[in-house]
C-alpha cells in the first residue's frame, strides 16, 4: 500500500470522490461533522481508502512573511476582501570587503526585527482591525489562520503581543511557498482551504 497527500478544491471534493469510485469500484463512505467542516471516509472495493480532511474556518486569516517580502489578508467565503503587500529590505550577505560579521549581524537582525514589526502592523489592521483585544463574537474576526513562509519569521509575528487574540486558531501551515506576492497570497488561500486527501491505494 502506498499513500499520498493531494490537496482538492471544496467545490470540487465530490467530483474528485466520483472518480476516485470510477477507478477503485463500488465505495462505502461516512461523512462526519468537525469544527472544521466535514470530513469524508471512504474505502473502496479493491482496498484503496481515501480520508479527506477540510480547513473550512470562514473568515479566514492569511500571513505570509519570508526575508525581505510579506503579505496579510482576510477572506470571507473563499475570496480575499482586504489584503496588503509588501517588501522590507533584509541584508543576505556582507559588502565586498565588508564589515566585521558582528555589525553584519547587528545590521540584519535589526532590518529583521522591522520586517517583524511591519508585519504585525498589518496583520493588527486587517485581521484584528486595529483592536489587540477584540471580542470573540466580533464581525469578520479570523477562525482559522493560514501561515507561509520562513517558519522563524512566521513564529515571531504570531508571538508579537499585538496578535495575541490570532493564538490558539486552527492553522493550516504552508511553508513551501515562494515569496510572498499578491499571486502568492491567492494561492495560499486555496490551498489553505483545500482538502487535504489521503490517498491510500493497493
Amino acid at each position: 500500500m502506498s499513500s499520498r497527500v493531494i490537496e482538492v478544491d471544496p467545490e470540487r471534493l465530490d467530483r474528485w470522490l466520483a472518480g476516485f469510485t470510477e477507478r477503485h469500484g463500488p465505495v462505502e463512505s461516512t461523512r462526519e461533522d468537525t469544527a472544521a467542516g466535514v470530513v469524508v471516509r471512504a474505502r473502496a472495493a479493491d482496498g484503496a481508502s481515501v480520508v479527506a480532511t477540510p480547513f473550512a474556518y470562514d473568515p479566514l486569516g492569511l500571513i505570509l512573511v519570508r526575508r525581505g517580502g510579506y503579505a496579510a489578508g482576510l477572506a470571507l467565503a473563499g475570496m480575499l476582501t482586504v489584503a496588503k503587500v509588501g517588501s522590507r529590505h533584509v541584508q543576505s550577505r556582507t559588502a565586498a570587503g565588508g564589515w566585521s560579521q558582528q555589525r553584519f549581524a547587528r545590521r540584519r537582525g535589526k532590518q529583521t526585527d522591522e520586517l517583524v514589526d511591519a508585519v504585525v502592523r498589518h496583520a493588527r489592521r486587517i485581521l484584528l482591525r486595529d483592536d489587540e483585544s477584540p471580542r470573540q463574537d466580533a464581525e469578520e474576526l479570523p477562525q482559522g489562520l493560514v501561515v507561509g513562509g520562513d517558519r522563524t519569521l512566521v513564529r515571531e509575528v504570531l508571538q508579537a503581543p499585538a496578535l495575541r487574540a490570532l493564538r490558539g486558531l486552527p492553522m493550516r501551515e504552508l511553508y513551501d511557498l515562494p515569496h510572498p506576492r499578491r499571486d502568492v497570497l491567492e494561492t495560499a488561500l486555496g490551498r489553505g482551504r483545500a482538502y487535504r486527501v489521503t490517498l491510500t491505494e493497493p
